[in-house]
């Protein structure tokens, strides 16, 4: 298993579209939230693909089925979608607690 990067690019790609198509047309409140909502979604289901994907790859090398620098691929990549996830998550609890603090 490799780092695709046709798919990264892909992923990028559809990424700009959205954010394109926001920067374009102003819908309303319930399609920007839909928007980001499902942006959010395919992060988190790329992250968890990611970490199954390391995980299967330690239980071939395990069993002799996989090559070291294969798994030492998979895993690299979880851990980086896993940082990723928890950097934004870390911003968003940021931003809440900064916003908490404005006086009103």
């Amino acid at each position: 298993m490799s780092i695709d990067s046709l798919r990264a690019a892909q992923s990028y790609q559809a990424a700009a579209r959205i954010g394109e198509g926001a920067a374009r047309a102003d819908p309303a409140p319930e399609a920007k939230s839909a928007g980001f909502s499902t942006l959010v979604q395919a992060a988190i289901a790329e992250t968890s693909t990611a970490l199954r994907a390391g995980e299967a790859a330690a239980a071939q090398v395990a069993a002799g089925k996989a090559s070291l620098v294969d798994v030492a691929t998979a895993v690299s990549a979880a851990e980086v979608s896993l940082e990723t996830a928890i950097a934004v998550r870390n911003k968003v609890v940021e931003a809440y607690q900064e916003i908490m603090r404005m006086p009103i």
